[in-house]
Parts: structure tokens; C-alpha cells; sequence
């Protein structure tokens, strides 16, 4: 049966250590000449937003685009040592990865706020990315509204890999935030949400996740929810 897994990065997959608030404050100061006195604020925002807040927060008039995602694409590769040294892989996760490469039907990639380039640096950094497909994901640096990247990596899955994987009903998305869960809802897809980040089990059934979980590390779990049947 065919699944499209959809995974987040930060704070699902990888605990990047602040290292991603070092990305942006890098990415500011190239922008602007000067450093940073505000940490970027991201909880599940996609780069376009979180630059355009943290621009905001200290004064500055808009930048475009094309030269913001320049800057975090330098940025980011100045820190990929970094997140090697400083980052780790969350428990559970590259268990769960390899189980589904080896499990019939199944495409794995990402739906992340993080600009592709980014996100390719902190899968590289910490040896996960040898079974994520990235081509078909969804990134910050395709649209500014999360929700519209579970369709977009759809789309992507569809035209590689065949029709039925562009089926919403096939899809799970796997995330730590209440936007994760919206982007998944939005998107027709399944929804996984994992208290792993800053967010509550608790939190996350409020913010309307119907299968929620402390952690990856129940294999067995997770794989029972990912290859079931539509609900």
C-alpha cells in the first residue's frame, strides 16, 4: 500500500542544539551589517516568515526574498560543523527511518519550514538523509504557508514516484508543533504529531493532533500508524 511520510526536522527527527538560532543570526548580520540582539522566534514557521520577523523585531525595512535566502543558504553551510559537533539524532528516529526504507511502498522525505538547502545541511550533518527523498519535499524556500507544502510534496511524490502517491489519503506527516498538525489537516494527510520539541502531549491533542506520542521510540507504534488505512 503505497504512504508518502512527510517528516518535519527540527525537534522531530534532530534536536539541533540552538544551532538553528545561529543560522538565523548569521543570515541577519549578512543582511544587515550588524548582530542580532533578538533570537529568532521559529516554532514551526517557515524561513520566509522567521526572517521577515526577526527583521521586523530589530527595526529594519524588508529584504527580498531572493537575497534572504542567499544569506541563510550561506549561513547554513558556516554551521554544518556545528550541528555535526553539536546536534544528535532524537531517539527512535533513524530506527524508524531504516524500518520504513525497507518497508514496501513506501517514499520518505520532508515537509519543513527550513529552506531546502538547510534542511539537506542538517540531514547531511547528522547521517540522515541517505533514505529521505528531497526532491519531492516540501521547503521554506517554496512557499511561506506551511499548509500548502503537505500538497506541494504530494504533487513532487506523484510525479516521481507514480499517481498514488499524490493521494492525500496516503500521505502522514510526522511533526512536533500545532503547525504541523495544521499543515497535515490542511492537506488532507494523516497527522503524527510527537511531544518532542517544546509542546505537551497535552498541548498538541488541543491544538487537534488525534495521534499523539511522547516520543519515536516505539517503533512497532508508529509503524502500525503510518501503514494503517485511512481513519
Amino acid at each position: 500500500m503505497p504512504r508518502l511520510v512527510l517528516w518535519d526536522v527540527d525537534h522531530t527527527l534532530i534536536e539541533n542544539a540552538g544551532v538553528s538560532k545561529e543560522i538565523y543570526a548569521s543570515a541577519f548580520e549578512i543582511l544587515t551589517g550588524r548582530r542580532a540582539r533578538h533570537a529568532a522566534q521559529t516554532e514551526g514557521r517557515t524561513d520566509p516568515d522567521i526572517i521577515a520577523q526577526l527583521l521586523q523585531m530589530h527595526g529594519e525595512s524588508p529584504i527580498p526574498w531572493h537575497r534572504a535566502q542567499s544569506a541563510l543558504e550561506v549561513a547554513g553551510a558556516k554551521h554544518q560543523q556545528a550541528l555535526t559537533e553539536r546536534g544528535m539524532v532524537l531517539p527512535g528516529a533513524s530506527k524508524l527511518i531504516d524500518a520504513l526504507a525497507h518497508t514496501s511502498g513506501v517514499v520518505q522525505t520532508v515537509v519543513t519550514g527550513n529552506i531546502r538547502a538547510n534542511a539537506e545541511i542538517k540531514l547531511n550533518a547528522l547521517g540522515l538523509s541517505e533514505w529521505i527523498d528531497l526532491d519531492v519535499g516540501g521547503y521554506g524556500s517554496d512557499d511561506r504557508e506551511r499548509s500548502r507544502l503537505v500538497a506541494l510534496a504530494r504533487h513532487r511524490a506523484a510525479a516521481k514516484h507514480g499517481a498514488a502517491f499524490g493521494d492525500a489519503t496516503n500521505a502522514v506527516v510526522i511533526g512536533d508543533t500545532p503547525r504541523d498538525i495544521e499543515a497535515g489537516q490542511k492537506g488532507g494527510a494523516r497527522v503524527l504529531a510527537v511531544a518532542s520539541g517544546i509542546h505537551t502531549l497535552e498541548e498538541l491533542r488541543l491544538a487537534g493532533g488525534r495521534c499523539v506520542m511522547q516520543s519515536l521510540i516505539d517503533t512497532s507504534a508508529v509503524l502500525k500508524y503510518v501503514l494503517a488505512g485511512p481513519s
